[in-house]
Formats: C-alpha cells, sequence, structure tokens
C-alpha cells in the first residue's frame, strides 16, 4: 500500500498545555483509518494540524510524501485536502444559500461548470435540486451534514478528514450518513481520516485505528482487534467496556 498521509512525532502546544505529543501515524491511499479516544485525547486536533488550523511546535505531516510547512496551506492543498467538522449547523453559514455554499469553493479554485456541478453534488448525497435554494435553518441536521459533505465532494478531493461526522445527528440518521460516506469513499477511492468517540462506528467505517489518551497514541490496532477485544493496554480495556454501557446490578 502506498502512504498518502503521514504524520511523524507532531507537537502541538497551547501555551503550557500540550495537546499533542509525538504523536505518530501512517494512513494508506484509499483506507479509511480511525483516531479514537476520549474527549480531550487530541483527536480533532490532529485533524486541525493537518490543515494548518492548530499550529505545529514540532514534528512533521506530509501529504502523498510533500511536507506540510507553517501554518498556512497552499491553495492547491485544499484541491486534495477537505474537512467535515462535527457541527453541521455551525460549518454552513446561516445567511447563505446552499447554492452559494457550494459555489463558494467552485469559485476560489477556478472550477467551470458550476451549474452541473452543483446538482451532481447534490444527488450525490441523496438530496434534490429543490435543496439548493434553501437555507441551513430550513433543513434538518443529517440534510445540513449531507450539505457538508456535497460541499467537500464538489471538489473531488482525495482525503477527506471527518471529525466526528456523525456525533450531532439523530442515531436513525447515523446510519444514513455513515453508509452514504462508504458508498462515496469506495466509489471514488477516497482516504479517510475519521475522529469517533464511538466504537462501534470505527469498527464499521475503519481497517486500522489508534486510541489515544492526553495527546498520545496509546496504542495501534485493526478493528478486528477492536471488534474482538484482542487489545494490548487496559485503556484500549476500558474504552471497550465504556462502549458497551450502563448495566444495572
Amino acid at each position: 500500500m502506498t502512504t498518502v498521509l503521514s504524520a511523524e512525532s507532531v507537537n502541538v502546544q497551547f501555551g503550557s498545555y500540550h495537546a499533542l505529543r509525538d504523536v505518530s501515524i501512517t494512513v494508506d491511499r484509499g483506507e479509511s483509518f480511525g483516531l479514537v479516544g476520549e474527549s480531550g485525547s487530541g483527536k480533532s486536533t490532529l485533524l486541525r494540524a493537518v490543515v494548518g488550523l492548530a499550529p505545529m511546535h514540532s514534528g512533521s505531516i506530509s501529504i502523498d510524501g510533500l511536507a506540510q510547512r507553517g501554518k498556512r496551506r497552499p491553495r492547491d492543498f485544499f484541491r486534495k485536502v477537505q474537512m467535515v467538522f462535527q457541527d453541521p449547523y455551525g460549518s454552513l453559514h446561516p445567511r447563505q444559500t446552499v447554492d452559494q455554499q457550494l459555489l463558494e469553493p467552485l469559485a476560489i479554485h477556478g472550477f467551470d461548470g458550476g451549474e452541473a456541478r452543483i446538482r451532481r453534488a447534490l444527488d450525490e448525497v441523496g438530496l434534490g435540486r429543490s435543496f439548493r435554494f434553501r437555507y441551513p435553518h430550513q433543513m434538518s441536521g443529517g440534510q445540513r451534514q449531507r450539505i457538508a459533505i456535497a460541499r467537500a465532494l464538489i471538489l473531488e478531493p482525495e482525503i477527506l478528514l471527518l471529525d466526528e461526522p456523525t456525533s450531532a445527528l439523530d442515531a436513525s440518521v447515523q446510519a444514513e450518513v455513515l453508509n452514504l460516506l462508504e458508498q462515496v469513499r469506495r466509489e471514488r477511492s477516497l482516504t479517510f481520516l475519521m475522529v469517533s468517540h464511538d466504537l462501534g462506528v470505527v469498527t464499521h467505517m475503519c481497517r486500522r485505528l489508534v486510541t489515544m489518551r492526553h495527546g498520545i497514541v496509546v496504542e495501534a490496532l485493526t478493528s478486528a482487534e477492536l471488534a474482538t477485544g484482542a487489545v494490548k493496554t487496559d485503556y484500549t480495556r476500558d474504552l471497550i467496556a465504556a462502549s458497551r454501557g450502563f448495566t444495572r446490578q
């Protein structure tokens, strides 16, 4: 397999707080790689470091072997890498229609045929063309997240960074969005780096993953090892036990 995204000894600090400590991962082209752990473990910070939203104190991040330096990413970086955030309402402009929000990245990156691309993007995420002129408040949470996914896909990226893409959604909608993401990944041969606190989601979506705690990679394992409980650290065992929920004594 060819490595498409790598992080090596990445450290992120906010003042005296160490959000990431010597984090290293490699993600192969076409795979879905998971980051799991409790809140504050550094999962989302790693995604933000990849796109330049969290400044690295030290270490390196590479896309297709090209090192990403400093806080700013070149424009062509975002043709290749796109991010879907946790809160679909917060990631969409409340005063812009769907049409405007899908047209903006096309205009920034100089894509032609915006009308056709918008129609195709909406069809791809299972929404009709009638959604083009709706505002975010006129849609459900699941519909807003589909628009956020369409906006990420419309630039035809190779890598999607998914930050808890279904945690803000009802359980009945989560499965629809996850199935949509998996279908799109296979059809487009996309690479996913996915953050989730839900071990069931990660087991379903990802082939490999790491567990994180206090900004450190605790354990690297496969989804099969996670599903069968064949893990090496007490922390990962505790995550598995917590995921099973409350049991009345």
